[in-house]
């Protein structure tokens, strides 16, 4: 655990923005001791990169939030844009170096401004917000969650993980199995009424970012027990390709 000081150290990001980032429900302290001290763990402080990851892409706050706490959040794809973004940003860097450079040892020659031209960096970051933020799900789930507090969206995460406890004591059984696939079918029910429509697609999507790796699987094994996101993911693939209602 780390106090909001040692944070702030670590990260480069001010202590202010670090409580406002709570006080937005952002990033809250992992725990919060009995004299007030706020700690956060490596969870807490992955997240933040995830934060300061798309602040590089120009999201805003709120749109960093609601992204971060959808179930559909990918970070592979957002550390891909990232990579991308970055990789332009440094290419636009040294042409700017180089044309400084000659600009020391020949002058201006001639009036040349393409070096200055940003339009390639604006139009991918501009697609990497499209493809986050302008989905009839996101959308949805945006509306829905416009007027919870703080405490509501963590309630509705809360009750998320616990369909994944209850898929870990399943994990004796066969995917298959009735009970199973009617817990699969009570999380597709679950995540259609408090974040969007979950459709049989969303859902067998949702299975493979389940048992993808990184903190989502481990967050999930952590609640079930080791080997309950691959368990969920299972069931919610044969669930899907059993032609169940949407």
């Amino acid at each position: 655990m780390r106090t909001v000081k040692e944070v702030s150290r670590l990260s480069g990001v001010s202590i202010r923005t670090l409580h406002y980032y709570d006080q937005i429900g952002l990033l809250g302290p992992t725990q919060v001791t009995d004299a007030g001290y706020r700690l956060y763990d490596d969870t807490a402080l992955e997240r933040l990169q995830q934060i300061l990851l798309f602040r590089e892409l120009q999201f805003p706050l709120k749109e960093i939030r609601d992204i971060l706490d959808s179930p559909n959040y990918d970070r592979n794809k957002a550390l891909e844009q990232q990579i991308e973004l970055l990789s332009l940003k440094k290419e636009h860097l040294e042409n700017l170096i180089d044309f400084a450079r000659g600009m020391k040892t020949i002058g201006v020659k001639k009036m040349d401004f393409s070096v200055f031209d940003t339009r390639k960096i604006d139009e991918y970051a501009a697609q990497a917000k499209e493809a986050w933020g302008n989905t009839e799900s996101f959308r949805e789930f945006e509306e829905k969650d416009r007027n919870r507090s703080k405490e509501e969206r963590q309630k509705i995460l809360t009750g998320l993980m616990e369909f994944f406890v209850e898929f870990g004591t399943m994990r004796s059984l066969e995917p298959s199995e009735k009970k199973v696939q009617e817990q699969v079918k009570k999380l597709q029910n679950y995540i259609t009424e408090h974040f969007y429509n979950c459709t049989k697609d969303i859902l067998k999507m949702l299975g493979k970012m389940y048992a993808g790796g990184g903190s989502m699987t481990e967050n999930i094994d952590k609640a079930g027990g080791a080997g309950t996101a691959e368990f969920a993911a299972n069931a919610i693939e044969i669930y899907c390709d059993n032609g169940q209602n949407a």
